[in-house]
């Protein structure tokens, strides 16, 4: 009986460690610098599409804490008919990066990444910053500018090129916020002791 109970404590412990901390956002979302340094794999998955893609560090956080706070499993909320029979969530976006099902396999077939998955920091990241640089080619977006990326990233390439953002109040709202948010982060990075 005590192997059992032990064996079942192993396993109850192991799966008490492994449970938040992927899916659970950092504590300090407001500070880029205690941000990385509670996540380093963020800062290194960050530092890798910046190289690669050419998007700044705190572009893609500001875009990432937006679409999911930081947390690997975000989802989109129910929708409920007659305010409690669930009907499926509003859309399929999931992960990091809220990418849409669509929208997420066709970066797996063009860019050759069947295994990428969207609640793994690497993959969001990258992703990111190549549906970014789409947007720059589209649409002319600087990587550097997050209020019009977030918008083209929100609204679709085409979507942003119709100028579908014009008419929604707290979508331009948010994306100045988005904005704010990188302009912050991006000092803060600068004043961060050296990240690794």
């Amino acid at each position: 009986m005590s192997r059992i109970l032990c064996a079942f404590m192993i396993v109850a412990t192991l799966a008490a460690c492994g449970n938040g901390r992927g899916t659970s956002a950092p504590r300090s979302l407001d500070n880029a610098c205690a941000l990385l340094k509670e996540r380093p794999t963020y800062y290194r998955a960050f530092k890798a599409t910046e190289r690669r893609r050419g998007v700044p560090v705190h572009v893609q956080m500001a875009v990432i804490y937006q679409e999911s706070k930081f947390k690997s499993d975000a989802r989109t909320p129910f929708r409920y008919s007659l305010g409690v029979i669930p009907r499926g969530r509003q859309s399929s976006a999931y992960g990091y990066a809220q990418a849409l099902d669509g929208t997420w396999k066709e970066y797996q077939r063009k860019e050759g990444k069947r295994m990428a998955r969207r609640n793994n920091i690497r993959d969001a990241s990258d992703f990111m910053g190549y549906y970014m640089n789409i947007s720059r080619e589209r649409n002319g977006i600087s990587l550097h500018d997050a209020r019009n990326q977030y918008l083209a990233y929100h609204e679709g390439h085409s979507g942003f090129a119709r100028g579908t953002y014009r008419n929604k109040a707290w979508l331009m709202r948010v994306s100045r916020e988005v904005g704010q948010r990188a302009d912050m982060y991006k000092a803060q990075l600068a004043s961060c002791r050296r990240l690794r």
